[in-house]
This record gives C-alpha cells, sequence and structure tokens, in this order.
C-alpha cells in the first residue's frame, strides 16, 4: 500500500522554517535560497490543503494546522535521524545496544569498565543514556538498564549485580580516623532521595541522632563527592563510588564502620528483548564484573 506522505524535503524545509520563524534563516541553514524555501511550504501547503504558517509582523508564525503538524513531524524527523546515525553505526554480527544507567552509577562503576567490552565486542555499538528519575524501556527504546531498588523489577528479566554498602567520606585531613565526636561539628550532605541515611548510620553506630537531619541535599551522589571534595562537609556513599577518589588521596574515608542499604542494583531487559543476541552478550559481561571483587590498596575502606 502506498503511504501518503510528502516529500522529505519538504518536511525537512518546514520543520526549519517553524523553528527559525523566518524562511530566510531556514533558507540560510539549508543553503537554499528564499525564494525556494518560500516554494517548497506553498507545494507543502498546497499538498496538504491546509496552510502551515501566516504572517504577523514581518515574522511567519505557525498556524493551529501548521502547530499540529510540526509537533508530529519533528518527532517523525527525529526518529528517522536515530535510525540513521544507529544504521551508520552499525557492525555486521552487532548492532547498537541503549544502555539506561543512574548517572552515579554511571560514572563511577559502569563507564570505567565499558573500555573492556568494547574491546571485546567491538562490533557492538553502545549508547548510554544516565538520569535519576524512572526510564520508560519501550517508549524510549532502551535495551538493558541498570537501577536501584529494593526489589527486582516486575517488567521482564531482572538480575540482581550487588548490593550496596554506605561509608563517611570527607576532604582528606578533616577528620581524624574514628573521631565519631567531630561529626557533631561539621556540615552533613544528604541525597535528596535517601533522607534518612545519615539517622541510620548514626544509629548503627551508637552515636546521637540529634543532629542527623542538619546539613545540604544534592540530587546525586557525584554531587555529594563533589562538595566533600571541596571541604563542604561530610557525605554517606556507597563504597564503590568512594574507592578511586579514596586511593587517589582526594577523600578520606575516616571511619571503619560502614552501612548496608536495603537494595540493590539490578540489570534489567524487557520481555521482548529476551533473546536478543547483543543484550545476551552484554547481560553476562556485566554479571562477570559484578561478581569481581574490588578492594583499595593502603587506604582505609575495609571490606
Amino acid at each position: 500500500m502506498r503511504r501518503v506522505l510528502p516529500s522529505l524535503p519538504s518536511l525537512t524545509v518546514f520543520e526549519a522554517s517553524a523553528r527559525h520563524g523566518s524562511f530566510t534563516r531556514a533558507a540560510e541553514e539549508l543553503n537554499m535560497s528564499q525564494s525556494a524555501v518560500s516554494k517548497r511550504i506553498a507545494g507543502l501547503e498546497d499538498w496538504l490543503g491546509a496552510q502551515l504558517f501566516e504572517r504577523v509582523r514581518q515574522r511567519i508564525v505557525l498556524t493551529e494546522a501548521g502547530q499540529h503538524y510540526l509537533e508530529r513531524v519533528r518527532e517523525a524527523l527525529e526518529i528517522m535521524e536515530e535510525a540513521t546515525m544507529e544504521t551508520l553505526a552499525f557492525r555486521p554480527g552487532g548492532g547498537t545496544l541503549n544502555i539506561a544507567t543512574l548517572p552515579s552509577f554511571g560514572n563511577h562503576w559502569l563507564l570505567p569498565r565499558l573500555p573492556l567490552f568494547a574491546t571485546r565486542r567491538p562490533e557492538i555499538s553502545l549508547n548510554v543514556i544516565s538520569r535519576n528519575w524512572p526510564f520508560d524501556m519501550v517508549q524510549e527504546n532502551v535495551d538493558v538498564a541498570i537501577f536501584y531498588a529494593e526489589a527486582p523489577w516486575p517488567g521482564g528479566p531482572s538480575i540482581r549485580l550487588f548490593g550496596e554498602e554506605m561509608v563517611p567520606i570527607c576532604r582528606s585531613g578533616l577528620i581524624a580516623p574514628e573521631d565519631t565526636a567531630r561529626l557533631s561539628e561539621l556540615h552533613l550532605l544528604h541525597h535528596r532521595a535517601r533522607p534518612r541515611d545519615w539517622q541510620r548510620w548514626l544509629e548503627l553506630n551508637g552515636l546521637s541522632t540529634e543532629n542527623a537531619f542538619r546539613g545540604s541535599r544534592f540530587e546525586t551522589f557525584d554531587m555529594i563527592i563533589r562538595g566533600a571534595r571541596h571541604g563542604l562537609g561530610v557525605g554517606l556513599v556507597p563504597r564503590f563510588m568512594a574507592e578511586e577518589h579514596v586511593t587517589a588521596c582526594e577523600l578520606d574515608c575516616p571511619f571503619s564502620a560502614s552501612m548496608p542499604t536495603t537494595g540493590s542494583y539490578f540489570l534489567v531487559y524487557p520481555e521482548r528483548k529476551r533473546l536478543d543476541p547483543a543484550v545476551l552478550t552484554f547481560r553476562d559481561w556485566l554479571v562477570q564484573e559484578a561478581e569481581r571483587p574490588t578492594r583499595l590498596n593502603g587506604h582505609s575502606l575495609k571490606e
């Protein structure tokens, strides 16, 4: 069945004109003449039988029909562009893997390990996206995701990678080893989504919780780590995120006491990807990496 579609150049000209609010600026971007752009738009309007633009004070403004059309056309062009770039990156026997991860987990655990995967499986191209709020693995075309939760994801295969252990961190030299009394004098750095972590750590170690909620709150562990490095206060972060900074003598972990959390990091993927070769390859590799022990050499982060 023949599709009811105008030409792709006409749609490209329409999107550029709408974005700039000017045929002249659209022509400059597309390396066309202003008259050629105007003719394209006029031809598209004739084809659709609808007016897309009207002139208001030397500018072109979308009509109601034009605004509705732009939303769908822009979405379609973005999808086509993404598909084209993925195809350009495609390598026989591999494909493209869209990986979703939490920002701090991605920065401190996943990204340092990805070069090894890329070396072993160069035919698989990786696209990595990150954010703190949940992903829609169907609408956002995510192949695999890594998330932190207390229970597995119910929407498809879910594999526990490892649990989490929280440790206090601060700028090097700020606190003497095991000097818990110093905590009452310092600013506490909290993760916004985990407001009771400091209270739990203090309780677990038999310390006063009177000032457990004072201090500053941050969106990510990366921000807490950076704040601690600059002397803002004492942060409570997952051990694996602190390791590289303690090893580099950028941070201290002044207390031997740690605190396990009730959640874990999980690898998940949609049911429709259960037999996808690239997904299965990445899954098996990631599980192997999660099983490898990581230890600090000569520093105060104790297992």
